[in-house]
């Protein structure tokens, strides 16, 4: 882990870790996917708790530098929900249910929304440090696009007249909540 050309992610998320590939695209790119160990249960309260936890866990686990990601839409007509529980936020982790809840739940509400991520880089010797990302967008009602995912085809972007699911990953990556936790973390030259 020590070398420069390693990062490990800890996430199965398919489309979090192709979103890490994207922005460090001069690191491998390793995740809980290229091990047997479970995901971390997120029991955190927040973005930084969950970031945190999965950080720390996976680090004394396999004793090495550990990058994790806790991220989410939060609306605020909904008080910051879907928040911590965006990925579960019908229940089942399936992207389609989670949009049409979203959906039913702003009916008649005002549909600013931000995305919201907090990465956590944690060292086996306990030291870590915390990068927060935000974007702000709003909720259509109807799906835009075919990219991305999770809340994406829904998450509108004025001044670019494009969701995030319109969007070419390059583009996306240059403005989206991770890529703004991710350039605050490069920025402090820890890595």
């Amino acid at each position: 882990m020590n070398k420069k050309n390693k990062l490990f992610i800890a996430s199965k998320n398919k489309g979090k870790i192709k979103d890490f590939e994207n922005l460090f695209k001069s690191y491998e790119i390793e995740s809980l996917l290229d091990y047997s160990i479970d995901d971390v249960e997120e029991t955190g309260t927040t973005f930084t708790e969950n970031a945190f936890l999965k950080a720390k866990t996976i680090s004394e686990e396999l004793n090495i530098v550990v990058i994790s990601d806790d991220s989410g839409l939060e609306c605020s007509a909904l008080n910051g929900a879907p928040g911590i529980h965006s990925a579960r936020y019908a229940k089942d982790h399936d992207d389609l249910a989670n949009n049409k809840l979203l959906l039913e739940n702003l009916k008649g509400k005002n549909r600013s929304a931000k995305f919201v991520s907090v990465i956590c880089l944690y060292y086996p010797n306990g030291d870590h440090y915390l990068f927060r990302g935000e974007v702000e967008g709003i909720i259509l009602e109807e799906f835009r696009g075919t990219g991305g995912f999770g809340y994406d085809p829904l998450f509108f972007i004025e001044s670019l007249h494009k969701t995030f699911a319109q969007m070419e990953i390059a583009e996306k990556n240059k403005i989206s909540h991770r890529a703004r936790a991710i350039e605050k973390l490069t920025n402090s030259k820890l890595l």
